[in-house]
């Protein structure tokens, strides 16, 4: 209650409160988001019971984060973010729409926060945040959705062409190496959650799963020497241009997923299954942006981004997580 008493003593008598406030002058206003994305602190005001896990959201962010502060009164280059306003009390509200005419940047906290960190903060997320669709311009726009499916295509006809000496190759030196087949097809979650067998170039040995599905790891043992050099080039990767081809797959979107981890993930993971409201991606934001990793934790980080990707999906954005998929493949920083 002691934020509601501040409050309370800050607009007792509006008149008083507004005249003791500085309007910001047009040249200390914020001149663009990406100043106000820059700012050391950040003022975030929300329900008291909300408190905690703000607290603890932001407790390894880079800038401060000021929670519930009502005595302030000069608003100038001010980043202000409210979370779960509609839980906000009249005077809270009054407060923030205040704050708004005096030239603070006032945004909601998830929205602010999607911008400055690049990824979704999922433990901040709530159902509001999936309700206005139009918001998604991957899901919303058809023409986008054309246009990236031809973009998908072409894309994959031209890779194939491009890689099949690669192709023959590999599949040449798993024959050599060890018994099995040249591909592995494994059952994946895409787009609406319907089944589809992804394609790979197998990179284990034939019998890996006999003892039930498991993640890879660093260093796994099932893993061949050949198998090794195609999982850290993403060599292994290539026939999942088939799957696109077939419409199954996107060249950059989530990475798909099994049916048993997933049902073990969305447990602990708010709205995971959220990512297949696009079609899956042969490589996507969180392949380029977080590093290997076979973990819940590593799964929530993964999260972050493949939400952040269907949020803020661009034309523009993909053609940069193709530009890094490059580096990575050259570079061989794969698993």
């Amino acid at each position: 209650m002691y934020y509601q008493k501040q409050l309370d003593d800050v607009l007792e008598g509006s008149e008083q409160f507004i005249s003791d406030l500085k309007p910001a002058r047009v040249r200390h206003r914020f001149k663009s988001k990406k100043e106000a994305l820059k700012q050391d602190t950040i003022y975030v005001y929300c329900p008291e019971v909300k408190i905690a896990a703000i607290k603890k959201a932001v407790e390894n962010y880079s800038f401060k984060v000021v929670i519930n502060d009502y005595s302030v009164k000069n608003f100038t280059k001010k980043v202000i973010c409210h979370f779960q306003s509609g839980l906000l009390t009249k005077k809270q509200r009054q407060f923030l729409i205040l704050a708004t005419e005096y030239g603070a940047w006032v945004e909601p906290l998830v929205s602010y926060l999607d911008q400055r960190l690049h990824y979704t903060e999922v433990s901040l997320i709530h159902s509001s945040y999936f309700l206005h669709e139009k918001a998604f311009s991957i899901l919303s726009t058809k023409r986008t959705q054309i246009v990236k499916r031809i973009i998908d295509f072409v894309s994959a006809l031209l890779l194939l062409v491009i890689a099949l000496p690669i192709g023959l190759l590999t599949a040449l030196l798993i024959k050599l190496e060890s018994k099995g087949t040249v591909f592995y097809l494994q059952k994946r979650v895409g787009r609406y959650n319907q089944e589809f067998k992804v394609i790979k170039f197998r990179s284990m040995c034939q019998d890996a799963e006999k003892n039930g599905a498991q993640w890879a790891s660093q260093g796994d043992c099932r893993i061949t020497q050949v198998g090794k050099f195609i999982r850290k080039t993403r060599i292994d990767e290539l026939p999942q241009l088939f799957n696109v081809l077939k419409g199954e797959m996107s060249i950059v979107g989530p990475r798909p997923e099994r049916e048993v981890f997933i049902s073990k993930l969305e447990k602990t993971i708010p709205y995971y299954r959220f990512r297949h409201a696009v079609r899956p991606g042969v490589t996507g934001l969180a392949q380029v942006s977080y590093p290997y990793g076979a973990s819940v934790e590593d799964a929530v980080w993964k999260h972050k981004y493949d939400l952040h990707y269907i949020k803020h999906h661009s034309l523009l954005t993909d053609l940069g997580i193709l530009f890094k998929t490059v580096k990575v493949v050259i570079l061989g920083m794969g698993q």
